[in-house]
Parts: C-alpha cells; sequence; structure tokens
C-alpha cells in the first residue's frame, strides 16, 4: 500500500490539474465574449450540431430500417410543433417520437 503522503500528493496533483482544466475554457473566454467570432459562433453552432445529429440520426434510422417515409413525417411534425408552438423544444421532440413510433406500428 503506498504512504500516506504519496497519497495526498497525488490527489493533491489531479484536484489541481482538473481544477485548472475546467476554469481555463472561462478564463479564456472572457475576453473573447465580445469577439465577433464568438457571437457568431455562440449563434449558429447549437443548430449546426442539432443538423449533424439529425441527419446522423436519419441516416441510421432509414438504413437499419428502411421505412424513410415514417422518419420524414416525424421530422415535419417536429419542426412544424416546435416552430408553432413556442419553440419548446421537449414538447416538439416528443411529439415527433411519438409520430414516428405511432407511424412504425401502422406502417
Amino acid at each position: 500500500m503506498p504512504d500516506t503522503g504519496y497519497l495526498v500528493a497525488v490527489l493533491g496533483t489531479v484536484f489541481v490539474i482538473t481544477f485548472a482544466l475546467r476554469a481555463l475554457p472561462f478564463a479564456v473566454l472572457r475576453p473573447l465574449r465580445q469577439s465577433r467570432f464568438v457571437v457568431t459562433m455562440s449563434a449558429w453552432l447549437p443548430a449546426g450540431i442539432l443538423a449533424v445529429l439529425a441527419a446522423a440520426t436519419l441516416r441510421s434510422t432509414v438504413a437499419d430500417d428502411g421505412r424513410p417515409v415514417a422518419a420524414l413525417i416525424a421530422v415535419l411534425v417536429t419542426a412544424a410543433v416546435h416552430l408553432t408552438c413556442g419553440r419548446r423544444t421537449l414538447l416538439s421532440v416528443g411529439l415527433g417520437t411519438l409520430t414516428y413510433i405511432g407511424l412504425l406500428a401502422v406502417l
């Protein structure tokens, strides 16, 4: 069993490194908050990530399941509910998922 001093030194080192790695992005981001690039990325990056995730999900769903019509209708329902019901993500994703599951049961 390692010595107590050694364990304390290892835990202290791990704590300092973890804290520094978690705090570093906030320290670096502070002066960049007014940057035009950061402002633009904060507006477009979430939509881009969602688009990539949706494309990957649809690709795997259509390839595995072979029913692209159900997936397309569910996507349209999700988008319509999201845009018409005040951009409530939980509601739109929930209704889109229910639509997809319902269509899989019927088709």
